[in-house]
């Protein structure tokens, strides 16, 4: 099939961006999105002109870093799909294919299609470690942890970090991607010992990048993991718990 692209260039972070046209022909079905784009960046490094930059590593689904609006949606027309897992059988011949970065102030653009998705890296940063009694480890099947737990702390480690839900959400907001992290830790046993401090510090530091959660639910619907926004409302529940709970601590102290 032979498609047109309307790609969003810019030179780096403070220049001015824009679109620009280009042709993919010969796509065939079974390519990737990202293999699309590949054959496209060959042809522009044979014309001697600059290949479009964007993010892209394991291209498996498992990394994150590939993320692209595609016409207008976040990993494009597939749900549960990363960019890097979106085959070319989902357009049509002729067809003409608007391909932005993630659009939200959280992710700045550094060069063409890719952002700076640091501000997610400084809230798993905010939620320290897990803490271990010292001595020889006790062997992971001795530790009793309920099935619907473990179950539910699977689904929320799920999340790749990609920021698609960020990028859907009409305010920019960072719940999901932060309430994902911290149930999978939240929920186990292994994760009490900082369960509230790290509660507290993740959310805080999320609200100094991101926007305020206003139940849109477009982030569930963007996520290639799926992941539910039940898991916002657990968040928030252990947040109002965590501002007592560690009040009563400092008082202690």
């Amino acid at each position: 099939m032979n498609l047109t692209l309307k790609v969003w260039r810019q030179e780096g972070p403070d220049a001015a961006g824009r679109f620009e046209t280009y042709q993919a022909n010969d796509v065939k079905d079974e390519m990737s999105f990202l293999e699309m784009l590949d054959n496209v960046n060959e042809a522009l490094i044979e014309d001697g002109r600059e290949p479009i930059t964007f993010d892209s590593d394991c291209r498996e689904g498992i990394c994150g870093t590939c993320g692209l609006m595609i016409n207008g949606q976040a990993h494009g027309p597939q749900k549960g799909t990363a960019t890097c897992q979106l085959h070319m059988r989902k357009f049509t011949d002729g067809e003409t294919i608007v391909i932005e970065p993630w659009r939200a102030a959280a992710f700045p653009v550094q060069k063409d299609l890719m952002v700076d998705r640091s501000a997610l890296d400084a809230i798993i940063e905010a939620g320290g470690y897990i803490s271990a009694d010292t001595g020889a480890p006790r062997d992971a099947n001795e530790i009793l942890v309920p099935k619907p737990a473990a179950d539910t702390a699977m689904d929320a480690a799920a999340c790749i970090g990609c920021g698609a839900c960020v990028a859907a959400c009409p305010n920019g907001a960072g719940q999901l991607f932060t309430s994902a992290k911290l149930a999978h830790l939240n929920l186990l046993p292994q994760g009490q010992a900082e369960r509230w401090k790290r509660t507290e510090d993740m959310v805080e530091t999320m609200e100094l990048f991101f926007g305020s959660c206003t139940n849109y639910g477009e982030c569930q619907e963007a996520c290639p993991k799926e992941i539910p926004i039940d898991f916002i409302a657990l968040m928030n529940r252990d947040y109002l718990k965590s501002k007592i709970k560690n009040r009563k601590l400092i008082g202690q102290g």
